[in-house]
């Protein structure tokens, strides 16, 4: 009677992971920090720890798809896996409020920084900016349309759907990577470089790190595609498909206020390139 389970929780056995995982992100920012100083071990730290961090990740992932085959994600497992996963898009929606609150106090105090910016918005260093209805507002609609072929992955999944489940991811996946593409055309023909004035520093991390987003969530949804075809998703457990999906929605509500904020009111009144 001693290992008999009366409660609905999954106690976890002892695991070393967790403790390679800190390890891991200590190597990698560590080794940034000394990368960015030019410090001995700057170009071998941080890619040790990324490759720590990337092991981990898989380990860790591997583990909880096995904990889900062998029934311990009871429901109350499952929705407090979804309120991490809430916890989780809300310190992603502070990281970006980080670069917004940046890009609107160079756009609307450029008196107040006047050393930085010359007393105007776009700085004078910028001859002309991005139109944002050319391939800005391409991506948009790449966007909103891969917004829609995940809810349709996500419905089809519900109702025991598997073909309209693989159709939607695939259908998902190749417009993440067309968003990509597209994005890095742009960048390559952009009109201003990054890290010459506040303008262009702002708008490449808040567009860049938005970039990098769309692809960690095409990965997810490449291994949930892959799982799909392991028959691992079912109507009642696939916790692993919908934390993807809110994940990818988040990235699209990103970007409408990306698009919006410094696209079409960023550049506002300034030549266009």
């Amino acid at each position: 009677m001693a290992g008999t389970k009366n409660h609905d929780y999954h106690i976890l056995p002892p695991d070393i992971v967790p403790f390679a995982g800190s390890v891991a992100a200590l190597m990698f920012t560590s080794g940034m920090v000394l990368y960015m100083h030019k410090l001995p071990g700057g170009h071998v730290v941080p890619w040790l720890g990324l490759a720590l961090l990337l092991a981990v990740m898989y380990q860790w992932f591997s583990k909880i798809v096995a904990e889900a085959h062998a029934g311990d994600h009871t429901p109350v497992v499952q929705l407090h896996q979804r309120y991490g996963m809430i916890l989780f898009i809300a310190s992603e929606v502070m990281f970006f409020a980080g670069w917004f609150w940046a890009f609107f106090d160079f756009a609307l105090f450029p008196s107040a920084l006047s050393e930085v910016v010359g007393g105007q918005f776009p700085p004078k260093g910028i001859e002309a900016v991005m139109d944002p209805f050319d391939l800005p507002l391409l991506n948009t609609l790449i966007l909103l349309c891969s917004g829609t072929t995940v809810t349709w992955a996500h419905h089809a999944l519900i109702h025991g759907d598997r073909d309209g489940l693989k159709k939607g991811l695939w259908a998902t996946i190749l417009l993440g990577m067309l968003f990509t593409t597209i994005q890095a055309y742009e960048y390559a023909h952009a009109p201003f470089p990054f890290g010459e004035n506040t303008y262009g520093s702002a708008f490449y991390m808040a567009t860049g790190f938005h970039g990098f987003h769309v692809i960690v969530g095409t990965i997810m949804l490449a291994v949930c595609l892959y799982r799909s075809y392991q028959g691992h998703f079912t109507p009642k457990q696939h916790f692993g498909f919908e934390a993807a999906a809110w994940y990818w929605h988040f990235v699209d509500v990103v970007w409408l206020f990306l698009f919006v904020a410094v696209y079409i009111w960023g550049g506002w009144g300034a030549p266009i390139h």
